[in-house]
């Protein structure tokens, strides 16, 4: 998927968002901000984007997101109930209606036998609702899973908010 594409999505998404009237926060941990890049690109996207959080470290996850050491110690920072923190956290922390996570080992360290290479968990929630997680196992070296992460982020979020 080319830029032009990944700016296609982050228009489609913002069109969406913007026709519900709903404003959007980003929590990136293994994508490092790509996914607000994308976002920020769009021209007007001040009108449905907040702002967005890049919590790499676990110890920002706390401090900025509120999720638990409980949580962290139990799952560690690449599972479903840690990007459920996330999620939450955002939406407590902003003024935004909804929010989408994104925590991954996209390589080529920091993979344990049970979260190789490419593991990947995704978080989405629409204030007021109950988070929505998926994990996925994407191929490909560093760029490739980051990227794919970015796409899966966008056209999951844009599948929860297109109108009817």
């Amino acid at each position: 998927m080319s830029d032009d594409t990944l700016h296609d999505l982050a228009h489609q998404v913002g069109l969406a968002l913007k026709s519900r009237g709903l404003v959007l926060v980003t929590v990136e941990s293994c994508t490092g901000g790509w996914i607000s890049g994308v976002i920020t690109s769009v021209v007007g996207s001040s009108e449905w984007f907040d702002r967005g959080y890049v919590t790499y470290s676990n110890r920002a996850k706390q401090e900025m997101l509120g999720v638990k050491s409980e949580t962290l110690i139990q799952h560690g920072a690449v599972s479903e109930p840690t990007v459920m923190e996330m999620v939450q956290g955002a939406l407590l922390a902003s003024g935004a209606d909804v929010a989408l996570a994104v925590s991954g080992i996209a390589g080529p360290g920091g993979a344990t036998p049970d979260k190789p290479v490419g593991t990947v968990c995704l978080g989405w929630c629409l204030l007021g609702e109950q988070p929505i997680t998926e994990t996925r196992l994407l191929p490909g070296d560093r760029t490739a899973v980051r990227r794919q992460s970015v796409i899966l982020a966008l056209q999951g979020l844009l599948a929860r908010i297109r109108p009817e």
